[in-house]
Parts: structure tokens; sequence; C-alpha cells
């Protein structure tokens, strides 16, 4: 990766803030309600994640291009995430197999279309991507060395899904060990394949794919 940027003078203040904002609505959205995963992946998240951006861009002078949203190194970005997504996919065979003595991939998928779980995957990837990938992690890299700013993005990626934990799943244990751990091990590898495309297409398919060993998983 390249060496640290003169980040001196760059100032996160804004992209922390939003993160803040981020982690303290999210959780409260988490404590206090609970909607179909149709309503709130594709009409609430959207609206808490980033209706903030209609301030935001103008406010940092972003570019479409600096969040990620390009052509460039498009049909790499989509055979590098594929190439990664056979590991997730292989994971999650490997944890629903361990928790169910056996496959059962309708286990967590409940009587919903594939393609409608599919669908929504999709479009939660869309936005937390945009978020972390796009926004966070490319505001983190004019400030820090590509490595600092991978694992820092990552740290923030990580956090976010704890209230999910406590508040909606109620797992506990081992379970939530390894829930982390593959959000924890997804940041990474999401973020690492951002930085070497700069565009949002690899880890938001990646994200897809990494999706479902956490559904199958629970």
């Amino acid at each position: 990766m390249k060496k640290k940027p003169d980040g001196r003078r760059i100032s996160l203040k804004v992209p922390l803030l939003y993160f803040l904002y981020l982690f303290i609505g999210w959780s409260i959205y988490r404590i206090g309600f609970k909607f179909s995963d149709s309503l709130e992946e594709l009409y609430i998240k959207p609206i808490i994640w980033l209706l903030p951006f209609l301030y935001l861009i103008p406010k940092e002078k972003l570019k479409i291009a600096d969040l990620g949203i390009t052509v460039k190194n498009f049909f790499p970005s989509i055979y590098l995430s594929l190439a990664l997504g056979v590991g997730f996919a292989f994971l999650g065979i490997i944890a629903n197999m361990a928790k169910y003595g056996g496959i059962d991939f309708g286990a967590n998928i409940g009587s919903g279309f594939f393609a409608t779980a599919l669908f929504i995957s999709f479009a939660t990837s869309v936005t937390e991507e945009f978020v972390f990938r796009g926004y966070l992690l490319g505001r983190l890299m004019r400030k820090f060395d590509e490595w600092m700013s991978v694992a820092l993005a990552t740290v923030l990626w990580t956090a976010i899904h704890v209230p999910i934990i406590f508040f909606v799943w109620g797992i506990s244990g081992m379970q939530i060990a390894v829930y982390l751990g593959l959000t924890f091990i997804y940041g990474l590898g999401a973020s690492v394949v951002f930085v070497r495309t700069k565009n949002l297409v690899a880890p938001t398919l990646l994200h897809v794919l990494w999706e479902w060993p956490v559904i199958l998983f629970r």
C-alpha cells in the first residue's frame, strides 16, 4: 500500500461527527423500533444513513468519484469481489453445518422468496458500502496511510453492528464472537478491495456474498 499522506492539516471532525450521529441514531432506532426487513432496509436505513449526505457532500466539496462511484476498474472489481466471495460463502456453509449439524439453508431465510432476500441484501450493501467504504474510508485515507485507514474503518464498521446483537437478535457467548469475527474479517477484506480498486462495485458485491454467511449462522 501507499505511504502515509501529509494529513496534518486535514480534519476528520465532520466524518467522525457523522459516525457518532449514525451510531447513536441507529442504536436508538434498534432499541425503540422493529419493522420488517424490507421496510427497514429499503426505506428507513437509507433515510437515517444517507440523508445527511445532502449536507455532507457540498460541505466537504466531494465529487462522485471521491465516493467510489466510477467506472474505473469496473470489471477488475467484479472479478475480485466474486473471487473473495467464494471464501465467504464457504464460511457460511461451515457455520451453518456447525450450528444445525448439517446444511439447512431454510433455517434463517424463512418462507420468503430467495430473490426478495437477495434484493434486500443488495439494497443494504449499497447503503452501507457507500457510507463505510465510499465516505468514511475515503476520508480516513486523506489523513492516514492506507493500512491505518483500513484498520480504523474496520473498527468503525464492526462497531456499527454491535447494536443489532443486543437489541434485535439477543444472541450471546460464542455466537457474538463468531458474528463480530465475521464482521471484522469482512470489513478488512472490503476495505482492502476498495483501496485497491477505488470502486464501490467490489465491496458492494462482496457485501452481498458476505451477508449470507451471517444469515445462515443466526
